[in-house]
């Protein structure tokens, strides 16, 4: 027996013992997990960007799980099984991929991608946007939604040109800060998030990943700032912004050292 199949039954047959004899489990519901799955995704996420495949690995399985948890319970309820979700996505693989499954020739990705979302509104999709879901986060939201939207045609000749987006955003953002308009100064920060997301699209760079890398990073230089204020019996309300700076400056050579020794570790 394949390896694959013979691990993902295991997995079948476990979740149908765990559903049958543990307390907690007989109970879960899609509403119940629903937040644990998320949190999953999340935890999966930073694995990925922490560059930890034995984490990736573990949170892949977290995951899986999951999913079979939610098809058990809807197979209880006559609803569909953990069957008819894996035939259901290889059949949608196979009509969005008439380049390898069919007759279609493709040059590239980007033909791949503007096929894959003419096959969309074949399948239901009444418009381009329609798609995108509404409960993304905005960040997401806003990168899929202008990715979808250049699928249509609709983007930028040279993407050189977002910067006079970003740059004119940016002048009305300032304008309407000058006129202390709290209302149509939110409405222009939305702007200049949203053409910044675009401009990250157009240079290929995840916007999600990007903000993470820095949040990690501030968190890293911050928390040093606070343990070396502790450690010279100091407190951050105490000390002067050019102290602080000082030791700032120390943190960003402090985490190229860590960065390098989690290289050498992995090597």
């Amino acid at each position: 027996m394949d390896p694959r199949l013979e691990s993902f039954q295991r997995l079948l047959d476990i979740m149908d013992r765990l559903r049958a004899e543990c307390p907690w489990d007989k109970k879960q519901t899609f509403e119940s997990l629903r937040h644990l799955t998320i949190e999953e995704t999340y935890e999966l996420s930073e694995a990925i960007l922490e560059e930890d495949p034995e984490s990736v690995r573990k949170e892949l399985g977290d995951l899986i799980m999951h999913l079979v948890f939610y098809s058990k319970i809807a197979e209880e309820k006559g609803e569909f099984s953990i069957t008819e979700v894996l035939n259901g996505i290889c059949e949608k693989l196979i009509f969005r991929h008439p380049h390898v499954f069919g007759d279609v020739t493709v040059k590239d990705e980007y033909d791949v991608k503007n096929n894959w979302e003419a096959l969309k509104i074949k399948e239901g999709n009444k418009t381009v946007l329609g798609g995108v879901p509404k409960s993304l986060p905005a960040m997401v939201k806003s990168f899929r939604i202008q990715d979808k939207a250049r699928s249509a045609g609709f983007d930028w000749d040279q993407r050189e040109q977002v910067w006079d987006k970003v740059n004119e955003e940016i002048h009305e953002l300032k304008q309407e800060i000058e006129k202390q308009d709290k209302e149509k100064t939110e409405a222009e920060f939305g702007d200049v998030f949203f053409s910044l997301i675009n401009a990250a699209r157009l240079y290929k760079i995840d916007p999600e990943a990007a903000l993470e890398r820095t949040n990690k990073k501030f968190i890293f230089r911050f928390n040093y700032l606070e343990a070396t204020a502790n450690a010279a019996g100091k407190s951050l309300q105490s000390m002067s912004l050019e102290e602080m700076e000082s030791i700032w400056q120390e943190s960003k050579k402090a985490e190229i050292n860590s960065i390098s020794d989690k290289t050498d570790a992995k090597h």
